[in-house]
């Protein structure tokens, strides 16, 4: 029977591993992404100095942080606060659909008040 330390030190290992993978997948793309690019948030255009440059973000266009092209097609940079948005619009369309939905939507053809001033012609 296995003690709980062992499990522990088990899950500790994976999460320790799957940190390390982590940083040293981001860690290529962001070198070169940094290179590539000007130290700019694109969505609110904060601009960055070597102080504050652990604060922009590499954002995956299409959401697939395996898709790396050299050219740098599928990444823009981002400030934390502008990433995070766009990861929450993202995760919004895929729970709720398209917000383009409001775009489509027919305006109102009924009028509440028609009628009314002759209804109150009459009255008098």
């Amino acid at each position: 029977m296995s003690q709980p330390n062992d499990h522990r030190n088990k899950t500790d290992r994976v999460l320790q591993a799957q940190r390390e993978y982590m940083e040293k997948r981001e860690k290529g793309y962001r070198e070169q992404a940094l290179k590539l690019y000007p130290w700019i948030c694109g969505r609110c255009a904060r601009e960055f100095t070597r102080a504050n440059l652990s604060e922009l973000t590499v954002h995956h266009v299409n959401h697939n942080h395996d898709d790396n092209p050299a050219d740098g097609s599928n990444w823009e940079l981002l400030c934390l606060y502008c990433h995070d948005e766009e990861h929450s619009k993202f995760e919004n369309f895929v729970r709720y659909g398209s917000s383009n939905a409001e775009s489509r939507k027919v305006a109102a053809t009924h009028n509440p008040f028609a009628g009314l001033r002759e209804a109150l012609d009459k009255k008098r």
